[in-house]
């Protein structure tokens, strides 16, 4: 038996709800974006390609959101379909609003950002009753990410989407995926943070997501356990908090604090690193895996992305994780060699 029980009855192991867009990722590296002339187009947003991930190490996963009706859109719902993914719950805007785009620069393999275009986007267009109980009724794991909390409707159906979740046993995930240009203000994304993980089974985010939950919190010295203690005394039976370079460390009810080797990668672009980890974290979490063995498949499926021009369809298969790890263990594989 693993750290957190699932149902196994339930037909669906996974379902996420929250932000589908386009990645335009440049296809000119090692230059800045204005002199950047051609991208590749891929299906991006966090939930999704985590949802993606999940789906490619062979689960069954569902979907909840809302696209664009255009050509974007019909792209984005074409390519879940293609994956397996449960899309029956994806909605299509009708009101003119559009898929967000997020295009990326890749100055060198460390130093890269992404500039956002998130106007009247579709995805914030969800409201609740297109959120369908019965989806999260069939899952054993529920995911909400941070992005959806950022507007109505979209606010209020994630809201509902967790008392589905708390109402029919889903156990469930929070992906913190702060994105400041998409608040009003660090006060409003605190409150309503707090307010979602307070029903959350599992949250995984960096050091400086969690400080920025914290803005009206006494933890100056930035203490982790801090954090986690926290969310104990809530739903929470287990806290992720990601170093970047440093690794992650991961907290359990217990008081245990649980860390994992990290493995070497010929390292392309540094986004899509944080959504190929939890996928694969959360997927050993649902095979019932030691923490340390978790976050060991989620940091060679994250290597195995950030080695690539995509995310989305970067996103390995089981065999493909575990051949990477075997190929470190032998030593085939060094850091950008």
């Amino acid at each position: 038996m693993g750290i957190i029980d699932f149902n196994a009855d339930k037909k669906l192991d996974f379902a996420a709800i929250g932000r589908l867009c386009i990645d335009l990722n440049a296809n000119e590296i090692n230059r800045p974006m204005e002199e950047t002339l051609t991208f590749t187009k891929y299906v991006g947003g966090s939930p999704a390609n985590i949802c993606i991930g999940m789906s490619r190490l062979g689960l069954a996963t569902g979907f909840i959101g809302k696209v664009a009706n255009d050509q974007m859109g019909r792209f984005i719902a074409q390519y879940l379909a293609k994956e397996g993914i449960d899309s029956s719950s994806v909605s299509i805007d009708r009101t003119g609003a559009t898929t967000g785009l997020a295009f990326t620069e890749i100055k060198s393999p460390t130093d890269c950002s992404i500039l956002m275009y998130r106007d009247n986007a579709a995805d914030l267009l969800l409201t609740p009753d297109e959120v369908s109980e019965a989806l999260v009724a069939d899952a054993k794991m529920l995911l909400i990410s941070g992005t959806a909390l950022a507007a109505s409707p979209s606010r209020e159906a994630v809201f509902l989407a967790l008392d589905y979740a708390k109402r029919h046993g889903a156990v469930i995930a929070f992906d913190l995926d702060y994105r400041p240009y998409t608040w009003r203000s660090e006060q409003e994304t605190a409150v309503y943070y707090n307010l979602a993980a307070e029903k959350c089974d599992i949250i995984l985010g960096t050091r400086e997501e969690f400080d920025m939950m914290e803005r009206f919190e006494r933890n100056p010295d930035r203490d982790d356990r801090v954090t986690a203690s926290k969310w104990f005394a809530y739903s929470a039976q287990l806290v992720v908090i990601k170093h970047g370079k440093e690794g992650s460390v991961a907290y359990t009810k217990d008081g245990a604090a649980h860390t994992a080797r990290s493995f070497p990668a010929k390292v392309v672009k540094t986004f899509g690193a944080g959504d190929s980890y939890a996928a694969g974290f959360l997927y050993g979490l649902l095979q019932g895996w030691e923490v340390e063995r978790c976050m060991e498949f989620g940091s060679a499926a994250a290597c195995i992305v950030i080695s690539s021009h995509s995310c989305s369809d970067a996103m390995p298969t089981t065999g493909a994780v575990h051949d990477y790890i075997e190929r470190c263990n032998r030593g085939e594989i060094t850091a950008n060699s």
